[in-house]
């Protein structure tokens, strides 16, 4: 069964970072690109960044290029996000999601998907 755990959220000050982490079951890092999503209340879920399985290209949203990097260690089938300098605008509960076709930049690109973790950037 294919599933998707994140972790690593919690309440962090503004500047502050942390880590994410992603762990996958049921199926491959070599097969499906692993893209992070946010929602934050009363907004969309909105494509933060992905990897691809094809190339190991990156791809990030403007608003967090610079500042958050992913990666992933394919021993431990887990995908992270590194998050630094963080804003409250970056508050949201984010998402971990797999991709059969590789990282797209709407959530209907994604088969599989975790419960998500609540990061908020807070003094």
């Amino acid at each position: 069964q294919e599933q998707l755990v994140e972790s690593g959220g919690g309440l962090v000050q503004p500047g502050g970072s942390l880590t994410l982490s992603c762990a996958v079951s049921g199926f491959s890092l070599d097969y499906y690109a692993i893209g992070w999503f946010r929602q934050a209340p009363g907004k969309e879920r909105e494509a933060v960044s992905c990897r691809s399985t094809s190339d190991d290209s990156t791809t990030y949203i403007v608003s967090v290029k610079g500042r958050f990097s992913i990666s992933r260690d394919k021993a431990k089938s887990t995908v992270y996000l590194q998050m630094n300098s963080l804003k409250p605008e970056d508050t949201a509960v984010y998402y971990c999601a797999a991709a059969g076709l590789g990282c797209s930049g709407t959530y209907l690109g994604y088969e599989y998907w975790g419960q998500g973790t609540q990061v908020t950037v807070s003094s």
